[in-house]
């Protein structure tokens, strides 16, 4: 489900509820990319249907900068913990309605909500579309069912 140019998403086969993520990305500093939680629909996945840990530096609302979940939020770290130019790693779990984030090792995000139990993931590339979009890389993508 990618299309050069206009980016997209690696969309894993399986459902998951209850389960940890850990993955290694390198974003550009004008990378917007992310990982998609418990998308509901894996043909059209957007913030609207699954949770979106974001990977976005130079987002204009900080609060779902880098580490925060779109529409949900952040907690507050230091303006200057940015992931542009070098590799980071997400902890994401997810255990019925608890999510927790952690960005580097600082945890950015824990919430309850209950809007989206079970769904793939999915790592996104490209920049929506839009130029110009900074480069997102991959490795070490692990999951554990909890």
């Amino acid at each position: 489900m990618a299309d050069k140019g206009k980016g997209g998403h690696l969309v894993t086969k399986n459902s998951y509820t209850n389960f940890q993520i850990r993955a290694e990305f390198w974003a550009d500093h004008n990378t917007n990319s992310g990982i998609f939680i418990r998308a509901s629909d894996p043909n059209k996945v957007g913030a609207d249907n699954s949770y979106e840990v974001n990977i976005y530096d130079q987002r204009p609302g900080q609060e779902y900068a880098t580490g925060g979940i779109v529409n949900f939020g952040r907690i507050p770290v230091p303006s200057s913990y940015k992931a542009g130019g070098k590799w980071n790693t997400f902890l994401i779990t997810a255990k019925d309605t608890h999510i927790n984030v952690e960005f580097n090792g600082i945890q950015t995000v824990t919430m309850y909500d209950s809007k989206f139990a079970s769904g793939p993931f999915t790592l996104q590339f490209g920049n929506h579309g839009k130029e110009p979009g900074g480069a997102i890389k991959w490795r070490k993508v692990q999951i554990k069912v909890l």
